[in-house]
């Protein structure tokens, strides 16, 4: 089955080949184009095609819209924006000045009819009617970061993030425009996976408000006969058994898991060095002389297989791979270099001509091999570079201990060695804001702190130096939810860790990794809040909470929300209203894969509204607090 991130991948390569179905088979020469596109364009494209790939189809030059930009005759030029009144002013103007001799407009979420008609008097007034060949609707508007994962904004995040959507003063009218945005590009991803879903949501906050709408929506475009969308999908008439499930959740569900210290590759680097788009940014810690510290961009992608088969890895694993992938390149490296001197060979030109003269299998190999070897060191340099990053980070906030800890008070299994008074009173472990972190997840997690305790607590970390402002928000928060009820209060268990074998083999080979000091935490399989929540409903599992969420199916003409038939989902796209995380992600991709290995397929994608890291979410927090 092709993944969303595939089909986006696919619509954008269409698009760029001026919307002519674009085939694999084609070796002539591409048409050369220029793109043109927007912030929001340029967010979605970054991640899914790479430079290279941009030039391979055709694309010389791609700018943005609101640069300064010459008039280049003669070449078709791409536009890929939002219809925002600013961007079509900026594309008027483009008109007026004549710029470009053949235009190709796509919009990333659908123009309105107003809006197309402003646009057709501009192209008028300007006589450039002739030179507009397409305008298109692309319905792309979502980032896919991985196959399984997309969000919804990158730049301008904070129009959706959970302080938007839950501050005190948010109008009726600003509350509804940040429902219609978050609509708007749920429907793009069923039409780029041309599905309709079956959505399921719980009653009475955010998420059911967006379930409401885009469940209105699905329906006016599926009954819609001239515009229909959905067709491929409704021609197979309603037995199309294998329709995904849309779950939509609202961040409220679990606000533990955001603070979470965490123990994985990828999540680490997301919360440590602020990941985004797939590119993570680094300091030279070796900047020369008194140089400034140079940064260093590195991508992470899917073709990177090192990445892909350990990003959801305990980070003491991903250690010891890099590790052994930097032996396996010193003996492949040895053995080409043993090749050259038996044959008296110092460099590669004497190389190439000794290929010709004495053509034997293992010189042919060797130089094969050599362009694949320098991508390997390249790969290893580039996740040595990262995951010493984080290493210092590490040790340097104790971070190992925090995780530790918050598993512990998650799991409510396991007695904490030291109290937390003395750790949030320890100047020398982590910063402030892992204390404050620490103390809001065992605050969410607690069920009976006294008043007296608390404020003991909270004269702590004054004292330290902490910002108290997302704690105040947080208790506001628990006397509002069922958490007070004892309903969700074990929603954590089977959480812990327990550490194993000091990483021996690393230590003992004088690696590059000296992790001495961290502790080799395994962590044991266990499911968050919202995996449970997502098992229960594939499963159907009837209880109380799960009778309580909507069932709402768009393709029924009538609004009954009575399953046709209960038995379990293979496919499932969960969605976080208010901002999701990694270490929500890694928890669905393991659930799904020990559901598979058990014999049942599973699929599951995960998106939100936009991605944060804890320091991202603890701000939200603080803006909120600061309203009380």
């Amino acid at each position: 089955m092709t993944s969303l991130r595939q089909r986006q991948k696919d619509a954008i390569r269409q698009m760029l080949n001026l919307n002519q179905p674009f085939s694999k088979q084609a070796t002539s020469e591409p048409s050369w184009k220029i793109l043109v596109y927007d912030r929001t364009g340029q967010d979605i494209i970054s991640p899914l095609i790479s430079v290279k790939e941009l030039r391979e189809q055709g694309v010389t030059l791609f700018v943005q819209l609101h640069s300064d930009r010459d008039p280049i005759p003669e070449v078709p030029v791409v536009y890929f924006c939002s219809p925002t009144e600013e961007n079509l002013g900026r594309m008027k103007q483009d008109f007026q000045r004549g710029i470009y001799d053949v235009y190709h407009l796509n919009f990333i979420s659908p123009i309105s009819r107003q809006k197309l008609e402003d646009l057709g008097s501009a192209s008028i007034e300007a006589n450039c009617v002739a030179n507009i060949h397409k305008i298109y609707d692309q319905y792309v508007n979502f980032l896919s970061l991985e196959d399984d994962m997309f969000v919804l904004r990158h730049q301008n995040s904070d129009a959706l993030s959970y302080y938007a959507i839950n501050k005190g003063d948010i109008k009726d009218t600003e509350m509804d425009e940040i429902m219609n945005n978050i609509v708007d590009s749920l429907f793009s991803v069923f039409v780029i996976a041309g599905t309709v879903p079956i959505i399921r949501s719980p009653k009475g906050n955010a998420a059911e408000l967006v379930a409401r709408k885009l469940d209105k929506k699905l329906r006016e475009n599926l009954f819609d006969a001239r515009n229909n969308l959905f067709s491929a999908d409704t021609q197979a008439g309603n037995f199309n058994f294998h329709r995904p499930l849309l779950i939509i959740l609202d961040r409220n569900v679990d606000m533990a898991t955001p603070l979470h210290h965490t123990w994985t590759y990828q999540a680490l680097a997301h919360d440590l060095l602020n990941l985004a788009l797939n590119r993570v940014v680094i300091e030279d810690s070796t900047p020369k002389g008194g140089a400034r510290a140079k940064h260093k961009a590195y991508e992470l992608d899917s073709k990177d297989k090192f990445w892909t088969s350990h990003k959801g890895s305990p980070f003491p694993n991903v250690a010891e791979a890099i590790q052994e992938e930097l032996e396996q390149y010193r003996s492949s490296e040895e053995e080409v270099k043993k090749l050259k001197t038996s044959m008296g060979i110092d460099n590669e030109s004497e190389l190439a001509v000794a290929l010709v003269t004495d053509n034997t299998a293992k010189i042919t190999s060797a130089v094969q091999s050599l362009p694949q070897l320098l991508e390997k060191k390249r790969l290893i340099d580039m996740h040595t570079s990262i995951a010493t990053a984080i290493l210092n980070s590490i040790k340097a906030r104790k971070l190992d201990t925090f995780f530790e800890l918050e598993e512990k008070i998650m799991s409510k299994t396991q007695q904490l060695e030291k109290p937390l008074l003395d750790i949030i009173s320890d100047p020398e472990a982590g910063d402030l804001e892992d204390k404050l972190r620490l103390f809001i997840i065992y605050y969410i997690c607690s069920t009976h702190l006294s008043d007296t305790d608390l404020k003991k607590f909270e004269y702590a970390l004054g004292e330290a130096g902490c910002d108290l402002k997302p704690l105040a928000y947080i208790k506001r928060w628990k006397s509002f939810t069922k958490m007070a009820s004892g309903a969700a209060l074990n929603q954590y268990e089977g959480a812990g860790t327990k550490t194993v074998n000091m990483f021996s083999k690393l230590v003992s080979q004088g690696s590059n990794f000296v992790m001495e000091g961290v502790k080799n935490l395994v962590v044991k399989r266990h499911n968050l809040p919202v995996t449970k929540i997502v098992d229960n409903l594939m499963d159907f599992k009837s209880s109380q909470e799960m009778d309580e969420y909507h069932y709402l199916d768009p393709k029924q003409l009538k609004l009954a929300e009575i399953p046709k038939s209960r038995s379990p989902f293979q496919d499932a796209i969960v969605f976080v209203v208010g901002g999701g995380n990694y270490i929500e992600y890694q928890n669905l991709v393991d659930y799904a894969k020990a559901k598979t290995t058990a014999g049942n397929l599973r699929r599951i994608t995960y998106g939100a509204s936009t991605l944060n890291n804890a320091k991202q979410f603890l701000q939200q927090l603080s803006l909120l607090g600061q309203e009380l």
